[in-house]
């Protein structure tokens, strides 16, 4: 038995398909397959069931696979261990940022954190926060910057900043009226939403206390993934939607006439970098909570928690 077939059976696991599997491990898929196989007949067990689609492990695959990510673990400590005595920052970094912070925030320190940190091999990728939250429980990324409180002991939340909620309303919806919106004047006729899924729509939804019943159209439903089609849906039709603060700065001309800010208590976001208790790389994640905060606009950092009214998601 090797580590390199245990790497080989977390992969499979991981995708339930060998040609993905083999892809991750940078090997052909007769490579894999054959030193699953070997790995099978030395352990006298059959690990996955390939007559499934997608393949899934047996019962006693199941079993080898949760060992196995232990080895990899403990293993990948080793080389954590090593370069945190060294005191330089350096090795491979993984962080997850949800979608509806990653068009936004990522541009503003990433570029930064790598030439301030050459030796780190910053690797950003982008989530769902139950996808972050899973990925986190595997230790397959090192950290990732979502909305908070998660209510997840085995999680370390720092909190980055508090973003606040506006309104994006068109010129033909009521909400457009108005200098500064109350959250009771909220409603889902018009309103357009992030799919199921995203935090940001269980945080609306919150806000508004409401379910989402229609659109701008009778006949018309639509949810998007991206909070730039919501933008634009509101520009090209009509109706509103909400967006936190990173989405609004770029915005000009008529478009920022469009933007409504809310009565306080501002209904807000809180934004975190979240990590496993069992981490090791902290030191890159001091470093990398410098450099964000560093890169924050004004607004942002000077929030009082006081003159906001944080939204949960949960």
């Amino acid at each position: 038995m090797t580590l390199t077939q245990l790497e080989y059976v977390v992969a499979v696991n991981k995708h339930r398909h060998f040609k993905k599997a083999a892809k991750e491990c940078s090997v052909t898929q007769p490579t894999l397959s054959m030193q699953l196989q070997k790995l099978e007949d030395e352990l006298g067990v059959i690990l996955f069931d390939r007559s499934k689609t997608p393949i899934i492990p047996t019962d006693e695959g199941e079993k080898v696979v949760k060992q196995a990510q232990i080895v990899i673990k403990e293993y990948n400590r080793i080389f954590n261990i090593l370069e945190d005595a060294k005191g330089e920052l350096a090795g491979k970094f993984r962080l997850a940022v949800i979608p509806t912070l990653a068009p936004y925030i990522i541009p503003l320190f990433a570029k930064k954190f790598a030439d301030k940190y050459p030796r780190v091999e910053f690797i950003i990728e982008e989530y769902k926060t139950e996808e972050i939250i899973e990925l986190l429980d595997r230790e397959e990324i090192d950290a990732g910057i979502l909305v908070t409180p998660l209510n997840e002991s085995a999680l370390i939340e720092r909190v980055l900043f508090y973003e606040p909620f506006y309104i994006f309303a068109s010129a033909d919806n009521e909400l457009y009226k108005k200098k500064k919106v109350k959250e009771r004047e909220l409603s889902d006729e018009n309103l357009w939403l992030l799919n199921e899924g995203h935090c940001f729509r269980a945080q609306v939804l919150r806000l508004c206390t409401m379910n989402f019943e229609g659109s701008n159209y009778k006949n018309l439903r639509f949810e998007s993934g991206n909070l730039e089609t919501l933008k634009n849906l509101v520009l090209q039709s009509s109706g509103y939607t909400l967006l936190p603060h990173l989405a609004t700065i770029d915005l000009s001309g008529t478009k920022k006439k469009m933007i409504r800010e809310f009565e306080k208590p501002v209904p807000t976001r809180e934004v975190s970098i979240v990590y496993g208790r069992t981490f090791l790389k902290e030191k890159i994640i001091d470093a990398l909570e410098e450099v964000i905060i560093s890169v924050l606009p004004k607004e942002i950092q000077s929030l009082k928690r006081t003159e906001l009214s944080v939204i949960e998601f949960t």
